[in-house]
């Protein structure tokens, strides 16, 4: 442990992508369990007044910065603040992605294919890259990717009408590059991923995507997936609670959670009789 990082201090998280749904409900967990929360934003700047007066309550432990994550010297900027205002980097949530529905986008333009790729996988890249240094100066850093089952399945089936082949080649490659930072890392930070699957704010409700879905796909989802419902943001808080504080011993895994999505709802048939 670098003795300039006491293992007493307050441990420091940069949590990307805050602004709301998943990425600020593991922010203020990490907050109520007595983390200082670096968060960013940069678009949907109508739900910045409400993720202000959300994590007011906390005062300076938390501090909110706006920061365009396709921009590498933005990424540059924003690591020398966090590192101004906090002193120290420990976790690092590496929650940023673009994912274009094809429900909402239609055919691929080329503005939108370089959009979901720049976001959801160079930019998770540059920042973890200007991170790690900071991340092994503690001795006991942690970084949690979050992608998405896209990676898995790919524009087929009832997700068809969810996730483009981009996005979906993109959170393929997030899984190649939470083993190689894994090795990177090692032994001061461990790097492990959470792939999502339809959760509330994401790919499920709460998106202009869900709520272009017809009835008999919305059906068509659930029934492919083994617990019958959407994933919630409880649901993904929970498991990064449980990366980051409860499995000192995983790195370079990944986590699906996705209610059994990939596996799919076909039915085991009852056990035949035989012939013997």
């Amino acid at each position: 442990m670098n003795p300039a990082f006491p293992p007493t201090a307050p441990r420091v998280a940069l949590v990307l992508g805050a602004v709301k749904g998943i990425g600020m409900g593991i922010g203020l967990d990490l907050a109520r369990r007595g983390y200082r929360v670096a968060l960013t934003y940069y678009d949907w700047a109508e739900a910045l007044p409400a993720m202000q007066e959300a994590f007011t309550v906390f005062g300076d432990k938390c501090c909110i910065f706006k920061v365009n994550l396709r921009d590498c010297d933005g990424i540059s900027r924003l690591m020398a603040d966090v590192l101004a205002h906090f002193g120290r980097l420990d976790l690092l949530v590496n929650n940023i992605e673009r994912g274009g529905w094809p429900v909402v986008h239609g055919p691929y333009v080329e503005e939108q294919w370089d959009l979901e790729m720049e976001t959801t996988l160079r930019a998770k890249r540059w920042v973890f890259e200007a991170a790690l240094p900071h991340l092994k100066a503690g001795g006991s850093g942690c970084v949690v990717n979050l992608s998405s089952i896209a990676g898995m399945v790919g524009r087929s089936g009832p997700a068809s009408l969810i996730f483009n082949d981009g996005y979906a080649a993109a959170n393929r490659a997030i899984s190649s590059l939470t083993e190689s930072w894994a090795r990177v890392a090692a032994p001061e930070v461990r790097v492990n991923e959470i792939m999502l699957g339809l959760v509330a704010t994401r790919h499920a409700e709460g998106t202009r995507g869900w709520g272009l879905l017809a009835p008999e796909h919305k059906a068509a989802l659930l029934d492919h997936t083994l617990l019958g419902r959407t994933g919630t943001i409880d649901d993904v808080v929970r498991a990064v609670r449980f990366v980051v504080e409860e499995a000192p011993f995983m790195s370079g895994s990944v986590i699906r959670l996705d209610g059994g999505y990939v596996l799919g709802g076909d039915k085991v048939l009852p056990m035949p009789s035989g012939v013997l």
